[in-house]
C-alpha cells in the first residue's frame, strides 16, 4: 500500500487561518519593577504642578473626613457615603491625568482645564461611572448581608473603633473585609487604566473596561504589586485623619497616568 498523499481535487484551495484579531487596544509588557517607576514619575508630576496637585489631595482628604465624621456619629449612613466617592473619586482622578497628560506635551495645567477632564469624552464616562455605581451598590448589599448574618439589628460602632475591633466583632470583620477585598478587586481590575483611556482616546467605556481586566489578568504579579503599593500608601495617608491624603492623593493620580502610558504607549504609536 502506497504512503503517498491523495491527489487534491482541481480547483482545492487549502485552508489558511484567519490570523488573530486583537480585540481593543494592544497592550505592552510591564517589567515588576515598573510600579516604582510609576511612582517616580508621578512625584515628578506632582512637583511640576504642586498648587493644582495640592487643590485634588485636598478635595481627598476633606472626602475621607467626612467618612471619618459620619461613621463617628451615624455609622449607618457610612456605606451610602462611601458609594458616592466611589463615583466622584475616578471623576477627581481624571483631573490628576489631565495634568500629567498637559506636562507630557509640555503645556501648561490649569485647575480650570483639569475640573474640565471629563468634557472629552462625557457620554462614555458617564457610562463607566454607572458601572461603578451598580458595583458599588452590589457591595453594600453584600454588605448588609454579611450585617444581617453576624448581627440582630443594627450594631452600634458609633465613636469607637474598639467596639468594632473587639473579639466578639472578629467573625463579622473577616466576613465584611472579605467581601470588601472581593469588590474592591474587582472594581480595581476594570477600572486601573480604564479611566486615563477614556481621557486620552475615542473610545467606549466596554472597551476600556475590558482592557484594563485584560491588563490585570495577563499581567497579575505587576498589577497585584501596583495594588498593594497603592493599598500601603492610602492605609499610610489615612493615620493621621486622613492628613497624607493631601498628598498621596494626587502622587497616585499621577502614577496612574503613567501606569496607563506604560501598558498602552503613546496614542500617536497605535
Amino acid at each position: 500500500m502506497s504512503d503517498a498523499p491523495e491527489p487534491h481535487p482541481p480547483g482545492y484551495v487549502p485552508y489558511v487561518p484567519e490570523p488573530a484579531v486583537e480585540i481593543g487596544p494592544k497592550l505592552q509588557p510591564l517589567a515588576l519593577t515598573a510600579p516604582l517607576h510609576w511612582l517616580r514619575q508621578g512625584w515628578r508630576d506632582f512637583m511640576r504642578a504642586p498648587a493644582v496637585s495640592l487643590f485634588f489631595g485636598a478635595c481627598f482628604a476633606l472626602m475621607g473626613l467626612a467618612v471619618l465624621m459620619v461613621f463617628r456619629h451615624a455609622p449607618i449612613y457610612t456605606l451610602a457615603l462611601c458609594a458616592g466617592f466611589v463615583l466622584l473619586g475616578p471623576l477627581l482622578c481624571l483631573g490628576l491625568y489631565q495634568v500629567s497628560l498637559r506636562l507630557e506635551r509640555a503645556e501648561t495645567p490649569t485647575l480650570d482645564d483639569a475640573l474640565g477632564a471629563w468634557m472629552a469624552n462625557v457620554k462614555q464616562i458617564a457610562i463607566f461611572g454607572f458601572v461603578l455605581l451598580i458595583l458599588e451598590m452590589l457591595w453594600g448589599r453584600a454588605a448588609l448581608v454579611v450585617f444581617a448574618v453576624s448581627f440582630d439589628g443594627m450594631p452600634d460602632f458609633a465613636g469607637s473603633l474598639h467596639k468594632l475591633l473587639s473579639a466578639d466583632t472578629l467573625g463579622f470583620v473577616t466576613a465584611y473585609l472579605a467581601v470588601g477585598a472581593v469588590f474592591a478587586g474587582l472594581i480595581f481590575a476594570v477600572s486601573v487604566i480604564a479611566m486615563p483611556l477614556l481621557l486620552d482616546r475615542d473610545t467606549d467605556a466596554v472597551t476600556a473596561g475590558l482592557a484594563s481586566l485584560k491588563l490585570c489578568l495577563t499581567q497579575p504579579l505587576v498589577m497585584l504589586l501596583w495594588g498593594a503599593l497603592v493599598t500601603t500608601l492610602v492605609v499610610l495617608a489615612m493615620l493621621p485623619y486622613f492628613a497624607g491624603l493631601l498628598v498621596v492623593g494626587p502622587w497616585l493620580g499621577h502614577s496612574s497616568w503613567h501606569l496607563y502610558r506604560a501598558a498602552l504607549g503613546s496614542r500617536d504609536a497605535t
